[in-house]
């Protein structure tokens, strides 16, 4: 399983952007909304579960997309089930500490 992932810091936040590899480049649709999933949002380099685990438990805002990325932001507790939203076929969620 492989994850796409850019981490911003932004006076003092830590912004983390993660996404499913295979659906960058993709545009979703329901309705009103729609998500494109950006390489340029996203980001080019590769990362592993363990990895993305590691980050977003450090996140202070994070921006979640894709059914895996989405999946493990809930294993790990950062992300209420009840709170994800659907797009088309793409599963995303957002948090914020605050």
């Amino acid at each position: 399983m492989s994850f796409r992932m850019k981490v911003y810091r932004v006076k003092g936040e830590v912004l983390v952007a993660v996404c499913d590899s295979d659906i960058v480049g993709k545009i979703f649709r329901e309705g009103e909304l729609k998500i494109e999933v950006k390489e340029s949002f996203y980001g080019t380099e590769e990362y592993g579960e363990e990895e993305v685990k590691r980050v977003l438990r450090n996140a202070t805002i994070a921006n979640i997309t894709g059914k895996k990325a989405v999946e493990l932001a809930i294993k790990i507790g950062i992300i209420d089930k009840n709170r994800v939203l659907r797009i088309g076929e793409c599963l995303h969620a957002q948090m914020v500490v605050m």
